[in-house]
């Protein structure tokens, strides 16, 4: 058995295939460096360091094998985070290059195949949230800022569905469990992760309120409540719907 540690990125995912085709290894296991633990002492050991050419040449084959739609569902699993998906990953890409006339991620009676299709699923649900339960606040600065928590890392795939809904003003969304956040400035959107003494400011940003959003938040909070009947409550529908994780971020559970 050969283990191969990438960085954690996804290129450094896709160096690690393409190293075990280069390597001809057969008995292996993909994992990050932040799952890897060194208790396995009948493993080999092979770390990967990142090439952007091999990670481009496994992505361009697999759009080749799988379309571009293919790849964003292997994207997904990657995003997923868990410890395993870099060995189900490296199983899609085998089966891909054994069979490249067939897309091989409807094969489901296969068990990873359908493991990474459940994946997908899990994954969709958390972006469909993502979109519906943001909640952006106005600072003093003009700024629209949103902080986040969702259970999977689907802020990366998710820049374009905020870029094109609120393309006409400045905003910022910060994940505060994974420390990094997108920055949109009305012409492009890139990556940012604050410093450890900007953490605070990002977590509670209200001492920085524009004066029209803490006037905002009363009167949709006093609507919210005039609105609601209380003898219709229906307290199971609403938490399934609207999960309780996802309240401490809406202006109307404050």
């Amino acid at each position: 058995m050969t283990t191969l540690i990438y960085d954690g990125s996804f290129e450094g995912l896709m160096t690690a295939v393409f190293e075990v085709f280069e390597y001809r290894f057969e008995a292996v296991k993909v994992i990050s460096q932040e799952h890897y633990h060194s208790e396995d002492i009948f493993s080999d050991v092979h770390e990967v360091i990142t090439s952007d050419e091999k990670a481009d040449r496994v992505i361009k084959k697999l759009e080749a094998s799988l379309g571009k739609s293919g790849v964003k569902q292997l994207l997904l699993v990657y995003l997923s985070e868990r410890p395993d998906s870099g060995n189900l990953i490296l199983s899609a890409v085998r089966q891909s290059v054994k069979n490249p006339e067939e897309n091989i991620l409807q094969n489901f009676a296969d068990a990873e195949i359908m493991e990474i299709a459940k994946i997908t699923k899990s994954m969709g649900r958390e972006i469909h949230r993502l979109h519906a339960f943001v909640r952006f606040e106005k600072l003093e600065d003009g700024m629209f800022f949103a902080k986040v928590e969702p259970d999977f890392n689907v802020l990366p795939v998710s820049i374009k569905f905020f870029k094109d809904r609120y393309a006409d003003q400045k905003w910022m969304i910060y994940d505060l469990k994974r420390k990094f956040g997108v920055l949109y400035d009305l012409k492009t959107t890139e990556f940012f992760y604050p410093a450890n003494d900007q953490l605070d400011l990002l977590k509670g940003p209200e001492n920085f309120h524009h004066e029209e959003e803490k006037k905002y938040q009363k009167l949709w909070q006093r609507y919210f409540t005039k609105t609601n009947i209380t003898e219709r409550k229906n307290m199971k529908l609403h938490i399934q719907h609207v999960p309780k994780r996802y309240w401490k971020y809406l202006t109307e559970k404050l």
